[in-house]
Order: structure tokens, then sequence, then C-alpha cells
């Protein structure tokens, strides 16, 4: 960790503390050189792998999740910041069931989100996840709602 002052490298811990029910570490630190102290903190990355439709495996990439959601919420009353609770929710829920999800799974949980969040958000999400070839299949989905 370097120093913001002196941008030193070596440092000494002072202090360490589980914070946020032990999801992540407070830690103090003092330079060695300047003696300036500051606070780090460390947040454990999930790894998860995903199993894509045909099979193939790929580690889990929020930006994706992101750029879905992002899309299907176009023009809608939705901010980046709810988007970013959806998707951290969804991680939440994947990685506390196992580390190994299935597309279909992720696909599933941001539906079940969409839909108590924004009906058009919702249609827009589906009609791509679901392949949607015609109006019919969206009649069948409206009248899911």
């Amino acid at each position: 960790m370097r120093c913001p002052t002196c941008n030193q490298d070596q440092d000494k811990v002072i202090d360490s503390r589980s914070i946020k029910n032990g999801s992540g570490i407070r830690r103090r630190r003092e330079c060695m050189k300047c003696h300036f102290r500051f606070t780090t903190y460390e947040y454990l990355q999930p790894q998860f792998q995903v199993v894509k439709r045909s099979g193939d495996k790929e580690l889990f990439n929020e930006d994706k999740m992101v750029a879905g959601i992002t899309a299907a919420c176009k023009n809608r009353p939705i901010n980046d910041l709810t988007i970013k609770v959806i998707v951290q929710e969804i991680e939440d829920q994947i990685f506390a069931e196992s580390f190994i999800a299935q597309t279909k799974q992720i696909g599933e949980l941001i539906l079940s989100k969409l839909k108590e969040l924004d009906n058009v958000s919702y249609m827009r999400f589906a009609s791509v996840y679901k392949g949607f070839n015609d109006l019919e299949d969206f009649n069948k989905e409206l009248s899911n709602l």
C-alpha cells in the first residue's frame, strides 16, 4: 500500500477491524517514512463461474449484467444506483449458494428484480432473455404479469 502523502510503499498496520458483518476489513496504517496515518478497506470480491447455455464456463462478469439491465431500463425512471443495488443483491445471492451459476438462474433473478421494480423494463429484458419472436410471445408474457 502506498502512502497518500509521500508515495512510499512501506507501512505498518496499527489496527485491523472487521466491518460489514465480516465481509470486509478496515486497516489503520502508518507510513514508515513520513509517519502519516491512513485507513484502507479490504473487501471480498466474489469470483464464481457462469455456465452458459452452450455448456461453456466463464468467470462471472458483472459488467455484462449491468449492461443488460441498463439497456432494459433505458429511458425509464431507474437510476444507476438502483441498478448497482440489483446487481449486488444478485451477486450476493448467487455467491451465498454456490461458486457456479447457470445463466438461466442469473436471468431469472434479474427478471424477478425487474418485475418488482418496473414492468416496462421487465418486458424489455424478458423479450431479449426469452427470445421473443412475435407479438404472441409478448402477449403471453403480459398475461403472466
